[in-house]
């Protein structure tokens, strides 16, 4: 069956509300939780998605595969919602298109979330969940790639950092506007469609607890980037976090490391969870999915950049 598209505009007049809501930093971050789980049916899954339910390293996780559900390649997926909110249901569907368009395994982790359970832990569940997959599930880690939105992509970042130093590789990363300084406090301005300072201010605090700004697990932008494995990068122009991802990717430069960066003009905050209703945003992810499908079928990769433009629907097959 062929996929209905609803035009750019309407997702965003429709979109606005709904997160000034969800993202209210005067709710309690329960509520919060609440009324984005409420959203999340509107996400579909694409024909053919299976999700099987499992645990990681004592959390529970979600298999999800669309096709063939027999896959020798993995993305370990770290959802967004600024370390306190979020979960498999919410990104579901965006694992589902991740994982058709890269034809691999997609594990969906429900690491632990602030301010229950302030940092390391979600890094720690993070770390435990790939080498689990190594372990225990028939995945060598070169077949392996780690994928986030929002403070995901932050986490996934942190992951690879610790995996890194600890001599065993991811095989390249996908960052979906990845929060890599949590602590900061310069953004220009102080909301975009979905993100407001406010609430992202007041879940990192909650994130950070007693822990130092400064560590790398907590902001990756902070620390050594040296030795990461290959970066696809997405982010929209429009973002809160558009000068910090920037910065990011001027030090991943510096650092050697490769990378794929794609600046959106059109999209918000992590459009990619509109993939199954919006074109532009399966575009976007069918972009990070087959970056992330080469990569963990590739044996070498070579220490090279691409930076592109934003692509449309002619550069996309």
């Amino acid at each position: 069956m062929k996929s209905f598209y609803v035009p750019l505009p309407i997702v965003a007049a429709a979109l606005k509300p709904f997160y000034r809501v969800a993202l209210n930093p005067r709710f309690s971050f329960r509520t919060q939780r609440r009324i984005l789980e409420a959203g999340a049916p509107l996400q579909t899954l694409p024909h053919g998605t299976v999700a099987q339910k499992l645990t990681l390293a004592g959390r529970k996780a979600e298999r999800v595969t669309v096709g063939a559900t027999e896959r020798d390649t993995a993305i370990l997926y770290l959802h967004g919602g600024a370390y306190t909110i979020g979960s498999i249901n919410t990104h579901r569907s965006l694992a589902a298109h991740l994982a058709r368009e890269s034809a691999s395994a997609v594990y969906v982790l429900d690491y632990r979330l602030a301010p229950e359970n302030p940092y390391p832990a979600g890094l720690d569940d993070a770390v435990a969940a790939f080498r689990e997959l190594v372990r225990s599930h028939g995945f060598t880690a070169d077949r392996i790639a780690i994928a986030g939105d929002s403070a995901g992509g932050g986490l996934s970042v942190a992951t690879a950092r610790r995996l890194v130093d600890d001599g065993t590789s991811p095989a390249a990363l996908g960052l979906i506007s990845p929060w890599v300084d949590p602590g900061a406090r310069d953004a220009v301005k102080d909301r975009d469609l979905v993100v407001n300072t406010g609430w992202s201010y007041s879940s990192a605090d909650a994130y950070l607890g007693a822990g130092d700004p400064l560590d790398q697990g907590f902001a990756p932008l902070l620390g050594n980037l040296d030795g990461l494995p290959p970066i696809v990068m997405h982010v929209g122009t429009d973002e809160v976090l558009f000068a910090q991802i920037t910065a990011f990717a001027d030090k991943l430069r510096l650092s050697g490391v490769e990378l794929e960066h794609v600046e959106y003009k059109k999209l918000w905050h992590v459009a990619h969870l509109q993939a199954s209703i919006m074109r532009e945003a399966a575009q976007a992810v069918q972009h990070m999915g087959a970056y992330l499908g080469r990569k963990v079928r590739a044996s070498t990769t070579s220490a090279s950049e691409v930076v592109l433009a934003e692509p449309t629907a002619g550069d996309i097959a």
